[in-house]
């Protein structure tokens, strides 16, 4: 059994992408800082944030609103990096790197959600 969220690969991938998205929104303009640069790191921040938290609530169904909520973030992050992609403002191998990792992470929320709702 999983003693600790630290061990779920859900949020250790989570962890990662926040890096990866903390080191892309670096490159964008000052012009950004207050805008997408900063919903880009709050959503990602998310993540793991909700992974943890929802894994340290006692019941099924907390845990189950805590893993939508990091879902919903993940969306979100998905569409902001489209919005990047557009403006140009990040690095094409970065944003595969990315859109990769958080596909990745999607699908194991996706699985939790799943398994969480049976």
């Amino acid at each position: 059994m999983t003693q600790s969220y630290k061990d779920l690969i859900v949020w250790q991938k989570a962890m990662d992408l926040v890096m990866l998205i903390y080191k892309i929104t670096e490159a964008f303009p000052d012009s950004e800082k207050f805008g997408l640069v900063s919903q880009m790191r709050r959503c990602s921040i998310s993540i793991p944030s909700n992974v943890a938290e929802g894994r340290r609530r006692s019941t099924r169904k907390d845990y189950r609103t805590f893993i939508n909520i990091a879902y919903g973030s993940g969306a979100e992050l998905e569409t902001q990096l489209e919005i990047s992609r557009r403006l140009n403002y990040v690095d094409e191998k970065l944003l595969i790197m990315a859109k990769e990792l958080l596909e990745e992470v999607m699908k194991i929320l996706n699985k939790f959600l799943s398994t969480l709702r049976s």
